[in-house]
């Protein structure tokens, strides 16, 4: 038989509110932790695959331009550097310091299509409004290193994707459809990471993994949902509480 006292309980409207808002929010945060940690999985699982595998893509204008499909693949790209026309990731950071990575358009060899090489990370001048001085060889050359999608930010702020007018031009974010547009010509959807061992490069340390596992994802979820958990056992408290006064 059921107690009357549990029948006749009566919940408060404001409090009721606070508490299902609040655990909406700490559920929603738990899932999208948890999307989190599949997601890195699946970028780990691919990270493995390109790795692992020994042939090099040789990249022309009719390869697949699919990042998701190439990314980490090992790859050749014979063409010129457009040395007049290269790009400065603005607030990359390396060693605690503040610096460029350095982008430049290789136009493939009898194409009109180009491929961005991310030849490695310069530091800031003691002079922000002075920009370093990129030369390079204009010869035919080969270029060898990983795919690999362009760096990403935390926070995206209105019109970072948009280059100067300068040359080398700085940029915030990379879209490599508007730099297109800005260099005249097409360009494949990635980067290429030059092989530390290639000449004409800066600093090099490309990334082989995610700064946060998957593991520690899933236990930012069981923390959320743990304190959902926790709400709710106030909640009630604080329901029997409030009806026994």
């Amino acid at each position: 038989m059921i107690n009357n006292k549990f029948c006749t309980i009566k919940f408060q409207l404001v409090p009721s509110l606070v508490y299902l808002s609040l655990l909406a929010l700490l559920l929603g945060l738990g899932n999208w932790q948890l999307s989190r940690s599949d997601e890195k999985r699946q970028f780990l699982a691919l990270q493995e695959q390109g790795l692992m595998l020994s042939d090099v893509i040789k990249l022309t204008g009719r390869s697949e331009d699919n990042v998701e499909m190439l990314r980490f693949r090992k790859t050749q790209v014979i063409g010129y550097y457009d040395q007049a026309h290269q790009f400065l990731i603005d607030n990359q950071i390396s060693s605690g310091k503040v610096g460029y990575s350095v982008l430049t358009p290789l136009v493939l060899e009898g194409e009109s299509k180009a491929v961005l090489v991310n030849r490695g990370w310069i530091p800031l001048n003691q002079d922000r409004s002075v920009l370093p001085v990129l030369e390079l060889s204009s010869e035919l050359i080969a270029v060898t290193g990983r795919i690999n999608s362009f760096p990403s930010v935390g926070i995206k702020l209105a019109g970072a994707e948009k280059p100067t007018d300068t040359w080398p031009s700085v940029i915030q974010v990379v879209d490599s459809h508007i730099l297109a547009k800005h260099l005249a010509y097409p360009l494949f959807n990635f980067q290429i990471e030059l092989d530390k061992n290639l000449p004409e490069g800066f600093k090099r340390e490309w990334q082989t993994s995610t700064i946060m596992l998957p593991e520690q994802h899933t236990a930012y979820a069981v923390q959320w949902f743990a304190l959902a958990f926790t709400l709710t056992l106030l909640f009630i408290w604080y329901t029997f509480k409030s009806n026994d006064n």
